[in-house]
């Protein structure tokens, strides 16, 4: 889900630049456990905890950036069940999404073994109004906990994100708040490149309309 609008108040004076607003619905899979949910606690509230319960089916986070003086974005974070691949929901909640974060468990190697199909799974059901592939980055989450040789070198993890289309990589931490907003910023910064040939739709005063249903402004999930 994304979209444009362009306001223009009453009064403001010409030439002014108009404030663009966005709204951009972004992915966060991976396999259970690996701390989707914790990551967006992190990212939207500042917050970690060690007693998220596993999500059932999908949960939504809204986080909202002043990205600078003339643009605002909203990000809606649907949070997928780990287990969803296996299931056939999966196209009805990749359906209009503009960017995703794959997350494995640097701790657990065959949460990153599974990262293929995961991304395999996002190509086969979403894509770019030019059909390509939307925008992903592979998340090597719990890095505070990884020990020595638990994670590929960095020289390996760039080639495999190049051989498997994602377009960066990051060592990430909930816990320690590590490098989440920095990942984070790196998939807005790839989904803004995208958004100058997203499709529009027009409401009856000519506006660009982002959402038809209200969202919470908060997560409401309780999950891992």
């Amino acid at each position: 889900m994304a979209g444009e609008a362009e306001s223009v108040e009453a009064g403001v004076p010409a030439g002014v630049p108009e404030r663009r607003e966005y709204l951009f619905k972004v992915l966060v899979i991976g396999e259970l456990g690996v701390g989707k949910t914790s990551i967006i606690k992190r990212y939207v509230h500042q917050l970690f905890s060690q007693h998220y319960r596993a999500t059932i089916g999908v949960d939504f986070a809204l986080k909202v950036i002043n990205w600078d003086t003339k643009t605002l974005v909203r990000l809606q974070l649907w949070d997928i069940a780990g287990q969803e691949r296996f299931g056939n929901m999966t196209r009805v909640y990749y359906k209009e999404a503009v960017g995703a974060m794959v997350v494995f468990d640097v701790t657990r190697g065959s949460t990153f073994e599974a990262i293929t199909k995961w991304k395999s799974d996002l190509d086969s059901k979403v894509y770019l109004p030019s059909g390509g592939p939307i925008p992903a980055i592979l998340l090597a989450n719990k890095c505070d906990q990884k020990k020595e040789n638990n994670l590929q070198s960095p020289s390996q993890m760039d080639h495999f994100c190049k051989e498997n289309g994602f377009v960066s990589w990051f060592e990430t931490s909930a816990k320690d708040n590590v490098n989440i907003d920095e990942a984070a910023r790196c998939l807005v910064e790839n989904i803004l490149v995208n958004s100058k040939n997203f499709p529009v739709e027009e409401n009856d005063v000519g506006n660009v309309q982002l959402v038809q249903d209200a969202l919470p402004a908060e997560s409401k999930s309780q999950c891992c």
